[in-house]
């Protein structure tokens, strides 16, 4: 199916690409969030005399995402769970424990925004985690994770 993108997409393009996608993605993902409309002659034209207002509104969300990024840069976490002797956690540390301890320190983060390409945290340390807080916006904090005795 070809789009419009409204806005740029990580990894498909950006404001007022006409790209080709699967029909599952576009009806499901693109177009629900507002992130895309169907590439027809009609959209077309109603895409260009839009263009400046969508352009302004990019600018705003990416201003927005660098002045959130500049609050969470150095940030650091720390939680506790319990663990073997090994260091090896009997649980794990997701993104909804990290987004939670976030908005315990007064960052509101969702759960979507944090990328944890390893998977949740299985084992005691300190780990460096990304917020994608704008496709063009990416802040780094580090979670440490605490071991607890296990009695």
């Amino acid at each position: 199916m070809q789009v419009i993108l409204l806005e740029k997409v990580s990894n498909l393009g950006g404001l007022g690409d006409v790209v080709k996608v699967k029909d599952g993605f576009a009806r499901n993902y693109l177009i629900p969030k507002g992130k895309a409309q169907r590439a027809t002659a009609a959209n077309l034209a109603e895409f260009e005399k839009r263009r400046g207002d969508l352009e302004k509104i990019q600018a705003e969300a990416l201003v927005a995402a660098q002045e959130r990024a500049s609050k969470l840069e150095g940030v650091m976490i720390q939680l506790t769970r319990r663990a073997g002797v090994d260091g090896r956690l009997f649980g794990s540390v997701t993104t909804y424990d990290i987004a939670e301890a976030l908005t315990e320190l007064g960052h509101e983060v969702e759960r979507a925004v944090i990328r944890m390409p390893q998977g949740p945290l299985k084992a005691i340390g300190d780990h460096d985690i990304a917020l994608a807080l704008h496709s063009d916006v990416v802040v780094h904090i580090k979670v440490s994770v605490l071991g607890e005795a296990v009695a």
